[in-house]
């Protein structure tokens, strides 16, 4: 579980999941990863230590992003499948014996809880959020529609992931990349547990921005289909220009040279932002800086401790 400001309800959170996975009979272990969160959700985490004892957390040097602690907590993770959940409580607990079954019950490696529905959200988030799976769905290849961070993920699944050493990261997009075999599990969002969420429109946008930029160059090849397009529309406008001249009937075209300049320019800054969208992805990965940078502990030590995230550890016994 990445954790964000969420001091007021992880505690409840947690008494749940440890409720329904020990009437499940999984064994289990829970490691949260504090990203940076302005609040006391650190202290709470200590004090969380002492009643669950199978407790871990870490506490990133500040906010990295969920996509990149879900990472951290993905190479933190040794147990035979993790289970990645948010802790606003917007996964709830009930369908985990679910998703631990089909899992289980083997010939799956990847259990997804997909949403049925998107909760009580504004007209503008679900038509935003429709539109972009749209769009990434058919740039890519793959189909996330109704795809959450909610999931459990096998173990040799995770080490294929954990080959990707991304650092524009989106999680959905690169769980679905790995491929594996894959059972859905349906679920309906149900309201937060406490606090607010932290994604604002900007951080909606640069979330959108990475998922397509990382899976697709469509972008740029539509750049080149634009400027085709564009050209044959020159040599067009250009023979008809040369033909009126050449009969004598020549008209002033202040207007269309207007329009037209109007249209070249945007398209042509338009271009530039597209590739230069691409180049700051390429900027990112060359400069090889760490994914996160983790500045305090809890819980029993662990070499590979050092991300953001919260996950539940399931054994198939």
């Amino acid at each position: 579980m990445p954790v964000y400001c969420e001091s007021e309800g992880i505690a409840n959170l947690l008494a749940e999941v440890d409720r329904v996975l020990n009437d499940a009979g999984a064994k289990h272990e829970f490691i949260l990863i504090d990203d940076g969160s302005l609040d006391d959700t650190w202290m709470v985490l200590n004090e969380l230590a002492g009643e669950f004892p199978e407790l871990r957390a870490a506490r990133l040097s500040r906010n990295f992003g969920k996509d990149l602690a879900l990472c951290a907590g993905l190479e933190m993770a040794d147990g035979d499948a993790i289970i990645v959940m948010d802790a606003d409580g917007q996964h709830p607990p009930s369908i985990l014996p679910e998703m631990i079954a089909a899992w289980r019950g083997g010939g799956v490696d990847i259990v997804d809880a997909v949403k049925l529905d998107r909760g009580k959200e504004t007209v503008f988030s679900k038509i935003s959020a429709t539109l972009f799976y749209l769009i990434w769905n058919k740039l890519s290849g793959f189909e996330l529609r109704g795809a959450s961070d909610f999931k459990l993920i096998g173990r040799n699944a995770v080490d294929a992931y954990l080959t990707m050493q991304d650092r524009n990261v989106f999680f959905r997009g690169m769980t679905a990349w790995v491929g594996f075999r894959r059972k859905q599990v349906p679920f309906s969002v149900p309201a937060r547990s406490g606090g607010r969420t932290s994604w604002t429109t900007l951080r909606l946008l640069k979330f959108a921005l990475t998922g397509i930029t990382a899976f697709s160059a469509v972008p740029l090849q539509l750049v080149t289909l634009a400027g085709i397009v564009f050209l044959l529309f020159a040599i067009v406008f250009g023979l008809q220009t040369l033909y009126v001249y050449l009969s004598g009937q020549a008209m002033t075209g202040f207007s269309t040279v207007i329009l037209l300049l109007l249209i070249i320019g945007s398209l042509l800054m338009i271009s530039l932002g597209i590739i230069g969208e691409y180049i700051a992805r390429i900027y990112e990965e060359v400069k090889g800086r760490p994914r996160y940078i983790i500045a305090e502990k809890i819980g029993p030590s662990n070499a590979s401790l050092g991300f953001e995230q919260a996950e539940l550890h399931v054994t198939r016994d």
